[in-house]
């Protein structure tokens, strides 16, 4: 690889394609003539409302996101929207549904709990394994919403279909697969995802919202927080991670020239296809529970692997371990 770099399996930041980076180190400290660097732009500026209004242009075409529905460029990381996801929507009946499917999805439902009322539709704890079929989805028609999360990071499954969930509002966080496959955003109330694994640097939150459903938040709900108040002011109530939604910018249009959302699925499955075959031949990592479902439930986006314990000795079997790379 050019530049000594590496392949970053890691569960957290991905690997940023290389033009992108090039295109950043070039731009950096002349910014198309002005001058000076992103970094360095007052967000309310003309040069960086350019970069802005291109951004979330591109975002919307790539996942065709229909009028109905508002992006945001947020700070405080997906774990913040734990709470503003509850603080916005559960005041409906202040109830909600949980499928409890992975480490983020658990620490989602215990956030929510303060501020009502949370029904387990699915635990799939403490190994978190499997994704639940739809038949096995203990829904509550009285929910405010139904919340996933679509991709489980640390223990390598995935949602293979997208919950029908009947009138109830559907919340997805979809931080570790979102732009990796087509979605049907017209079918969520709120998709929310930390930039960090497959979009831009740490430290961008980006949250679809469908506008129908602005202004329930909870009273107590803080400013930063209200879905509404972000909505109306397009997301420039204070100075937004401007740097990371530069680098977005570059990133969308980077997956644009290689064929949109269509290609790059057809080439994350081709990638995922060849790291469970090199892992089903090693003799040094083993793969999650997962592999005893025919894959169903297996991540394609984050395929989990597991190194063998301390105490193995090579020749011998690694044997079952906990814990997921």
């Amino acid at each position: 690889m050019a530049y000594d770099r590496v392949y970053n399996f890691s569960a957290g930041p991905g690997q940023l394609p290389e033009t992108v980076l090039e295109r950043a180190r070039d731009e950096l400290m002349n910014y198309n003539g002005t001058g000076m660097c992103v970094m360095e732009m007052s967000h309310r500026s003309k040069a960086f409302d350019a970069i802005f209004q291109d951004t979330k242009a591109r975002f919307i075409r790539a996942l065709d996101v229909p009028d109905t529905h508002g992006v945001l460029f947020l700070q405080g990381g997906a774990s913040t929207q734990f709470s503003a996801v509850a603080l916005n929507l559960i005041g409906k009946t202040g109830k909600a549904d949980y499928a409890v499917t992975g480490n983020f999805a658990n620490l989602a439902r215990k956030e929510a709990s303060k501020y009502g009322q949370i029904h387990v539709a699915y635990d799939g704890g403490p190994d978190y394994t499997h994704i639940p079929a739809q038949e096995e989805l203990d829904l509550d028609p009285e929910a405010s919403y139904f919340y996933y999360c679509s991709n489980n990071t640390i223990f390598g499954t995935e949602w293979q279909y997208t919950p029908q969930v009947g009138d109830v509002t559907l919340v997805a966080d979809m931080s570790s697969d979102i732009l990796t496959r087509p979605v049907d955003v017209s079918r969520f109330g709120v998709i929310f995802a930390g930039a960090q694994k497959n979009l831009a640097p740490a430290g961008l939150t980006i949250a679809v919202v469908r506008k129908d459903l602005a202004g329930r938040h909870l009273p107590i709900t803080p400013q930063m927080l209200e879905y509404e108040l972000m909505l109306n002011k397009d997301s420039m109530y204070n100075t937004p991670p401007c740097w990371c939604i530069y680098m977005l910018g570059l990133v969308l249009q980077w997956a644009e020239e290689q064929g949109g959302l269509a290609a790059l699925e057809q080439r994350k499955r081709e990638k995922a296809a060849l790291l469970y075959q090199t892992i089903d031949q090693s003799r040094l990592f083993t793969c999650t529970a997962v592999i005893s479902a025919g894959r169903i439930c297996a991540s394609k986006s984050r395929p989990p692997s597991r190194p063998p314990p301390r105490s193995w000795t090579p020749g011998s079997s690694p044997g079952p371990q906990t814990g997921a790379l």
